[in-house]
């Protein structure tokens, strides 16, 4: 199914994740691996990116999947998942994720991706009308402005 304009921009920065994640991948299995680098990298993700994005689902897209009882598991299941994801993202802030983890963590985010993408996304699309949709969408896009907005600037190297 075409992805409706409306989940379009979730739908984009799902793309720069799983991309972040094949290359955590591709790293993990070459020589030179550098967990410092990876780590300042998932960090900066997600202060970017993907806490906007978070924050996004939660306050505008998963309360509205929550109406459908067919989807009320799996919204409970993704939001657990942001948990553990941002525990991952606290760790990776702190220096403390060791490389096992790190791979773990990728695998963490690719496999919520494509939850939400596989079934989230499909399952609104045909449960929600299209008026509702088109407010949806406005409204994760005000959300999203925000981290569009943000300015981010590079902190030293820690240690």
């Amino acid at each position: 199914m075409l992805r409706d304009p409306s989940l379009i921009p979730l739908s984009r920065q799902h793309q720069h994740a799983l991309a972040l994640c094949v290359r955590i991948d591709r790293a993990l299995e070459a020589s030179g691996f550098d967990l410092k680098t990876w780590q300042e990298e998932v960090e900066q993700h997600f202060a970017q990116e993907i806490q906007f994005h978070f924050a996004a689902e939660e306050q505008v897209l998963f309360p509205k999947a929550k109406r459908f009882p067919e989807l009320a598991s799996l919204v409970e299941e993704l939001s657990d998942e942001h948990v553990r994801l941002r525990e991952h993202f606290a760790r990776a802030r702190e220096r403390t994720l060791d490389r096992a983890e790190l791979g773990a963590f990728a695998s963490l985010l690719s496999g919520h991706i494509r939850k939400e993408e596989r079934q989230l996304f499909e399952a609104m699309q045909k449960l929600v009308e299209a008026g509702e949709l088109r407010r949806i969408g406005a409204a994760l896009e005000q959300k999203l402005a925000v981290g569009r907005l943000a300015c981010i600037l590079p902190t030293p190297s820690r240690g």
